[in-house]
């Protein structure tokens, strides 16, 4: 029931929509559907369930809070800290998280509220972005 629902929430980093079916996130914001999105994970355990985290990077990884690694694969994996946003992560494991706008817009509150399915309080907007940085076999680079 809750994997075709558009979560509304506070994220880690920002308010944020939420959701399991990432092509429901994409027609709200109006974005290409072959664009990825960042998969936020509740645990180290549910991210090796998706991907190998090369040998050379699972301390930076295990360590890291509020970063974005782009792995090999080309997909985009954040382990949550949060306790606020691990309360909805908790019960689904997983999630494709996005910024709550249109694609290439500001935030609007009013917009977001009235496309998301379900809204979690209290939503206060913080404004600093999460660290991005992509992972090679052996190599880190930062990208944001």
């Amino acid at each position: 029931m809750l994997k075709d629902k558009v979560f509304l929430t506070q994220t880690d980093t920002t308010i944020g929509f939420v959701s399991q079916n990432s092509s429901k996130i994409s027609h709200i914001k109006q974005r290409p559907l072959d664009k990825y999105y960042i998969k936020a994970v509740n645990s180290l355990e549910t991210l090796k369930s998706f991907v190998r985290v090369p040998q050379a990077h699972k301390n930076t990884v295990r360590r890291a809070s509020k970063t974005t690694f782009i792995l090999p694969n080309t997909h985009s994996y954040r382990v949550i800290r949060d306790a606020h946003h691990l309360l909805l992560l908790n019960r689904l494991l997983w999630a494709y998280t996005s910024s709550a706008n249109l694609s290439g817009q500001e935030y609007d509150e009013a917009f977001a509220r009235e496309v998301s399915d379900i809204v979690i309080e209290p939503l206060s907007p913080k404004s600093q972005a999460s660290h991005i940085y992509k992972l090679g076999r052996k190599t880190l680079k930062k990208i944001r």
